[in-house]
């Protein structure tokens, strides 16, 4: 992010320097004006965020080099309409024609360039980390799979270790290098600098002591739970077990933390309010031309340390929608749902009314999104660990209506739960952030969750 914002203040100047050769005084004062510094950086923000919304700093998943064209080629593509749509609206951000055709022809080419060329080495340059797994079960399976996904992260798996003496053979197509007993020397041959332990039952069968030796020369040693968390970015709960969450890293909650984090919801909470303004008045004008009923809807859900309070919403459904039937599970393409209700959905526009909530304490603008009492209780018998999600307030959005579809089953409330609790592992402003940005581009697109 940082060499394409050089770079497209490097494109801008050489852009003017092109359209002024001749003319060393006009060069001059046109890139020392006031104008000139406001033209950058309209530029600057408006291409920056397209890149963003085009996933192109999204280094959570590895694109082709064929997407990443198109995903460039879009994200230019939206800037050309938003940079025409603002000169439109405020012509003195408009310099020369001629310098910002040249300027984007430039900015196209060079962050082209120079992201495929910064690629190639990054792959020339990353070290190696040859790596080894210990284990042959499902657990071990999942973690090899997890690893091919992400050939960026530099991760050269060299086999699988047999917890005993025997050895699978039939069971994975990774090579299994030898049993336990031999893993210093495995370890040695192999130039291994990661272990990650993935025993389905580690009970007696770990090397504690041979593993105390390896950590000590500086091999990285990890059980499979977190290294599936960090590459996945949920909490695997099929695998895991609740030693993991006593003694793993993260769950931290800082008193200054906590405080930052509820400073910012108030005034999100009121800047929300003040911007969407007029957007809520037309939403409650479309609401009421097109189905019977109040505007507002409210719920009850659980909360911070299992209390319960009245959400508040704009009206998706019909007013009868779970009248002889009671609670049911919204789906994607729920029935239910009115005409606008479905649009309102789509781009999340029916939280807007949450802001109050956000300002009343009861909760945050990011967080486990909070789920109706006759749910939760269902939940709790069924999922392992699902009360946790209740040690924080619950948000407007939060990491697993970014990262997941729509919830509509016990089976889709476990893998949500599998981002809340990483979220609750990894808690911090900037997580918080990155959330932020992540749903307001599913409020731009769509894709609401």
């Amino acid at each position: 992010m940082v060499t394409d914002c050089v770079l497209i203040i490097i494109c801008l100047l050489t852009a003017v320097r092109f359209r002024f050769w001749s003319d060393d005084d006009v060069f001059f004062s046109y890139v020392y004006s006031s104008g000139f510094v406001f033209q950058v950086l309209t530029l600057l923000v408006v291409i920056e965020m397209c890149f963003f919304y085009n996933d192109l700093y999204d280094g959570t998943r590895s694109i082709s080099r064929g997407d990443e064209i198109v995903r460039l080629a879009q994200a230019m593509g939206a800037a050309c309409i938003l940079l025409g749509t603002l000169y439109l609206l405020f012509p003195g951000l408009l310099g020369g024609r001629g310098v910002l055709s040249i300027g984007l022809v430039l900015v196209t080419s060079s962050t082209g360039l120079t992201r495929f060329g910064l690629e190639r080495v990054w792959q020339l340059t990353i070290p190696k980390r040859k790596v080894v797994i210990v284990g042959n079960g499902k657990l071990a399976a999942a973690v090899a799979n997890e690893m091919s996904r992400r050939p960026d992260l530099g991760f050269e798996l060299m086999g699988m270790i047999a917890p005993g003496a025997s050895r699978d053979l039939e069971r994975h197509d990774r090579p299994m290098l030898g049993s336990i007993e031999a893993l210093s020397e495995i370890v040695r041959d192999k130039n291994v600098s990661r272990i990650i332990i993935a025993l389905d039952d580690s009970r007696g069968a770990l090397p504690a002591r041979e593993l105390v030796r390896l950590r000590v020369k500086g091999i990285e040693i990890e059980d499979a739970h977190s290294a599936l968390a960090a590459l996945t970015g949920r909490v695997w709960l099929g695998a895991v077990r609740p030693s993991w969450f006593v003694f793993s890293g993260g769950f931290r909650r800082s008193p200054l933390t906590v405080v930052a984090k509820r400073a910012i919801d108030i005034a999100s909470g009121v800047v929300g309010l003040v911007l969407f303004a007029p957007v809520m008045a037309a939403i409650a004008i479309a609401i009421r031309l097109d189905s019977k009923g109040p505007v507002l809807y409210q719920q009850t859900r659980v909360g911070l340390g299992d209390t319960l309070f009245e959400v508040l919403k704009f009206r998706s459904m019909r007013t009868d929608a779970e009248k002889g039937c009671g609670a049911q599970w919204a789906s994607e393409s729920d029935h239910r749902v009115t005409r606008v209700g479905r649009v309102l959905r789509k781009y999340r526009l029916d939280e807007l009314p949450q802001f109050l909530n956000v300002l009343r304490g009861e909760m945050s603008l990011v967080g486990p999104r909070p789920e109706r009492p006759v749910f939760v209780q269902q939940l709790r018998e069924q999922i392992q660990f699902y009360d946790e999600r209740h040690s924080v307030r619950p948000g407007v959005t939060g990491w697993a209506q970014v990262e997941y579809t729509y919830g509509a089953s016990v089976e889709d409330s476990y893998r949500k739960l599998e981002y809340d609790l990483f979220y609750l592992k990894n808690f911090s402003i900037f997580f918080d952030l990155v959330i932020i940005f992540r749903t307001v581009r599913i409020v731009l697109f769509g894709g609401g969750r």
